[in-house]
């Protein structure tokens, strides 16, 4: 069976694109459940066709008693099971380095433009969107798109891990009996066949159904767990967005009277001495107007600040 190696190295690939859960999933899928498919149920059901034995000479009436009693053997069934359930995996895989190589690629790009002018250059960092996903320590970030398609690769797993569970209960139960009565044609009557090892052969169906449910749960508990961390990054990014108030704070209302105080004295002061200058009292006029060219300049600049 080395087509199982070939499954190991690519999902040994995706095992460094995953979360803590998802790495706990792919080892009860490596350990439990294709280790144990390798080593013992392959021996178990070697000879399950061999010695079903049913207690009839007619002819051909043996082999229809076997496909109604195990319309799939309990080995390919699995197999079905173990590649269906790791192909939204190997999708996953498929994106990850799709985006990888774009992140690549526009990498190379920027760095190629670095030898440009100022101006080329803020043109292109504003072409090329910054790589966002790729880490320094070559790792990815699983947000945006990557995001999406690791929960769509989680519902698919949750979906057809239910749906073959389901299958196996309908197609031959959970459990196997010494023997199983066939009424088939061309049996002519009631004809009883007997099982090989059904003992066993019910602990090892039992120890299979028990990992694809820990692998259920363990995808439900990734699902909820990625749902609950993109709530709290939405929840901190709204927190963290603070809105600039309209009106200045109390303490900027009070340094700007204070300012207004000081240029108001200031102006007092210097009209006081241009007035005890000239000496006049026919110069109020002109003072009035000196004034009002001071406060004009004042607001001017308050204006332009």
């Amino acid at each position: 069976m080395g087509e199982w190696d070939v499954l190991g190295r690519l999902l040994d690939k995706v095992q460094t694109h995953s979360t803590v859960i998802g790495k706990v999933w792919l080892t009860v899928l490596f350990v439990f459940r294709i280790l144990v498919l390798r080593t013992g149920a392959d021996k178990v059901w070697g000879d399950e066709q061999s010695d079903f034995v049913c207690n009839t000479q007619q002819p051909g009436c043996e082999n229809v008693c076997y496909d109604l009693a195990f319309p799939i053997s309990h080995v390919r069934f699995w197999v079905l099971q173990i590649i269906a359930v790791a192909t939204p995996k190997l999708l996953y895989l498929g994106h990850v380095l799709h985006v990888i190589h774009i992140e690549k690629k526009v990498k190379e790009r920027m760095k190629n433009h670095l030898a440009l002018n100022d101006h080329a250059s803020m043109f292109f960092r504003k072409a090329y969107k910054v790589p966002k996903y790729t880490k320094s320590s070559g790792k990815i970030s699983i947000r945006g798109c990557l995001l999406r398609s690791y929960v769509l690769h989680l519902i698919a797993k949750i979906i057809l891990e239910v749906v073959f569970i389901v299958g196996q209960y309908f197609l031959y139960g959970f459990t196997l009996q010494a023997r199983y009565v066939c009424t088939r044609f061309p049996c002519p009557h009631k004809i009883d066949c007997f099982l090989s090892r059904p003992t066993e052969k019910s602990i090892i169906i039992w120890f299979m159904l028990v990992a694809a449910i820990v692998s259920l749960i363990l995808s439900l508990v990734e699902l909820f767990y990625l749902c609950v961390k993109a709530a709290k990054e939405c929840m901190a990014r709204r927190q963290d967005y603070t809105v600039t108030p309209v009106t200045p704070p109390i303490s900027e209302k009070r340094a700007f009277k204070r300012r207004d105080e000081m240029i108001q004295n200031c102006v007092n002061l210097e009209l006081e001495l241009q007035g005890r200058k000239l000496g006049m009292n026919g110069i109020t006029g002109g003072v009035s107007e000196v004034a009002k060219n001071v406060t004009s300049e004042n607001n001017m600049g308050e204006v332009h600040i």
